[in-house]
């Protein structure tokens, strides 16, 4: 058996920011366009008028400032609401390889290796543009990559499942170097016109490298454990999907984009979250007291707050719990490597810390790893 380890990290950030203001006056416009449309049947209560937005709801209700997006004109269009993405033909790169390959080509450089080491990819997100063929194999076809390659889909939790798949194959030696890359584009799937959910998401690719801890190059972190647990709910969903045509009605339907019950969401995942960590670092033999960080999925200010409270048994200190959803906003399976990329190369050998991602399904990974 090996010991499993990541040895560099990438993340891919758009060059376009929405900021909530931005966000705010596109969809009160729309709002607005929505009722003059529509005041005969909102007069005659057949259908309910669309309230405004604020950039104030949006950040006590998320704490997210800011997030990048792939393309901004078409998503603060009044009259459109969702991005402006080029198809592309069959002959070129697909935009989600595009994004995750450069990802990956930054943890190869962090980690001090090529694409031709690698004998694994697993592309781990939540909204896959296509069904076949697997965009993984794309990736693995421009890195350059040996091996084999397969994505994967556990929504937001995609980034961790995939880390406990390739750490698990590392352990048992059928693979050597593994990459488990990460590209979303949230802004495809987000209903940009609806108020609850609109300021939600945002667009980004992380990637991974994990190999044998006696192979790492330089600076890494031991992966002493994964454990990934799922339990099914509607209460987040999309029911888009191939199917899709052979049904009668074939309209943009609000469920064929991005649906939350969020009071109950909010409800049900914090003590499954909690309990899930609480118990695997128990079953290691890990307690609260020797974490020195823990990276939490980044889709709610005041869910990561509580759980990074429960999982520490006290308020969090500046920097051990670290947030980069005001900035990112919810990417989906990439945010906790968001925050790991970013918020752990100050260590030092001997910390230890947990990397967590939990979302629909419901669904919750969580990895215990220590800086050697």
């Amino acid at each position: 058996m090996h010991m499993p380890a990541i040895t560099g990290t990438g993340v891919f950030t758009p060059k376009e920011t929405v900021t909530n203001d931005e966000l705010v006056a596109a969809f009160n416009a729309h709002a607005d366009l929505f009722n003059t449309e529509n005041a005969e049947a909102i007069a005659a209560g057949e259908i309910e008028a669309k309230p405004h937005s604020s950039a104030e709801f949006i950040f006590s209700a998320s704490g997210i400032e800011q997030r990048y997006v792939m393309e901004k004109s078409g998503v603060l269009d009044p009259a459109r609401m969702y991005p402006h993405l080029r198809e592309r033909s069959d002959e070129e790169v697909s935009i989600m390889a595009e994004i995750g390959l450069d990802a990956c080509t930054t943890a190869l450089e962090a980690a001090g290796r090529t694409g031709v080491e690698v004998d694994l990819v697993i592309c781990a997100a939540s909204n896959h543009e296509r069904a076949y063929p697997a965009i993984a194999i794309e990736i693995q076809k421009e890195l350059g990559a040996g091996g084999f390659a397969f994505d994967m889909n556990v929504a937001c939790s995609s980034a961790t499942f995939g880390i406990q798949a390739a750490a698990d194959m590392i352990r048992s030696g059928s693979v050597r170097c593994a990459v488990v890359v990460s590209p979303e584009i949230t802004s495809g799937h987000l209903e940009w016109r609806d108020r609850d959910c609109h300021f939600i998401f945002g667009d980004v690719a992380t990637a991974v490298v994990l190999e044998r801890a006696e192979d790492a190059q330089g600076a890494h972190f031991l992966v002493h454990s994964t454990r990934c647990a799922t339990q099914f709910s509607n209460n987040i969903r999309n029911n888009n999907g191939f199917l899709r045509r052979t049904r009668d009605a074939m309209e943009d339907r609000r469920d064929m984009q991005f649906m939350q019950n969020g009071r109950k969401v909010f409800k049900e995942v914090l003590p499954l979250v909690s309990t899930h960590i609480a118990e695997h670092m128990t079953g290691e033999g890990w307690s609260s007291d020797e974490l020195k960080r823990v990276w939490l999925h980044q889709a709610n200010k005041a869910m990561n707050d509580f759980i990074g409270k429960k999982v520490l048994g006290r308020t969090p200190e500046a920097g051990e719990q670290p947030n980069i959803l005001q900035d990112y906003a919810n990417t989906s399976s990439a945010g906790s490597i968001i925050a790991f990329s970013q918020n752990s190369g100050d260590l030092a050998p001997g910390d230890k810390g947990v990397i967590c991602s939990f979302g629909a399904g419901y669904s919750v990974g969580s990895v215990l790893v220590e800086r050697a």
